[in-house]
């Protein structure tokens, strides 16, 4: 039932923050320079106009980028499509060849766009792809399931779309995964096995600095998860049925782990309008990036939690037949 209520919610909410949104617009700056009572008014309108979620990708927005001295036009183009995930290559207008780098995106609450400026930078030196995950409330129950067999295998579908000689770098959520299919077509000495795996703020031995997560994981048997965490598509959407870990499940964990910190964003937020500025004008479309903002986009289905902190194993190997792989401490992926 948690999606049926979060959804009934939302909607009602709906007209609620449009009037909200209307009225912040109509009796704002330079309206309130002087009224204290209407400022206040103002900033609790604004904060309710933004107290929600979309759930439609934003785009990448890289039209070009620098290469070398000159400025080359870049555009997006489906590499391999399934109906959970499309593999995006970012097309450049050159002739040198450059290291082709699969990015592997979280599939955790997040869309693709959270890695837009990693993306960006890499770009100069590195032909990208990356991991475009679908959203699956959005996919219908007849495509079949999507298991961890099925994320390895749209990896290694994705390792063979970019030939052999690629490199894969997987950020938070997905590390586990990229290992294992990085692991799996080494052992079959597969052509496209990459040449080298980049694991970033993704712990691959969870028992290593231990955190909240595991604690709560450890503390509770998995029927509790499933019970609590599992809930199943409205009929409203095409994956109605669908069992899913929702986003916006995803989101209030990612909330609860600094939730001090978002209460003083909010509290900063409303003294901002106070002092008779909008916070934003106008109100901001959906943005690519983090969770930071309410109305950051967040997919519906997640595979997993993401862990908060990376652990501290690192290995690399020169063996022909496995790739060279590396672990790299980061900061926590999470909506702090």
């Amino acid at each position: 039932m948690i999606y049926q209520v979060y959804q009934a919610h939302a909607d009602f909410m709906v007209p609620v923050r449009a009037l909200a949104s209307l009225a912040a617009s109509r009796i704002g700056p330079p309206f309130t320079k002087n009224l204290g009572i209407v400022r206040n008014l103002t900033a609790a309108y604004e904060l309710i106009a933004r107290a929600g979620l979309t759930h439609d990708r934003p785009p990448f927005d890289i039209d070009t980028v620098t290469v070398g001295n000159r400025e080359v036009a870049v555009r997006e183009e489906a590499a391999h499509v399934t109906p959970f995930g499309t593999l995006v290559h970012f097309k450049k207008d050159i002739d040198m060849a450059q290291p082709r780098v699969l990015l592997v995106a979280p599939l955790s609450g997040h869309f693709a766009t959270l890695l837009r400026a990693t993306v960006n930078t890499m770009l100069a030196d590195h032909d990208i792809y990356i991991t475009d995950w679908h959203n699956v409330r959005d996919i219908a129950l007849s495509r079949g399931q999507f298991g961890f067999d099925d994320y390895i295998q749209h990896l290694i579908d994705f390792l063979e779309t970019i030939g052999p000689g690629a490199h894969i770098v997987a950020v938070c959520q997905p590390c586990v995964a990229a290992l294992v299919a990085t692991a799996v077509m080494a052992q079959s000495q597969h052509p496209a096995q990459p040449c080298s795996i980049t694991l970033m703020a993704g712990p691959i031995d969870t028992r290593v600095n231990p955190t909240k997560v595991n604690e709560l994981a450890n503390s509770r048997p998995i029927s509790w998860f499933e019970q609590n965490l599992i809930a199943t598509v409205p009929m409203r959407f095409p994956g109605a049925f669908r069992r899913v870990y929702p986003g916006f499940v995803q989101l209030a964990a990612f909330m609860s782990m600094n939730i001090d910190r978002h209460i003083k964003a909010h509290a900063g937020a409303r003294q901002h309008g106070n002092g008779g500025h909008m916070l934003r004008a106008p109100l901001p479309a959906p943005r690519s990036g983090s969770m930071r903002h309410p109305d950051d986009p967040m997919p519906v289905d997640c595979l997993a939690t993401v862990q908060p902190q990376v652990s501290s194993w690192r290995r690399r190997t020169s063996r022909t037949c496995t790739p060279n792989v590396s672990s790299r401490a980061s900061s926590p992926c999470s909506a702090a």
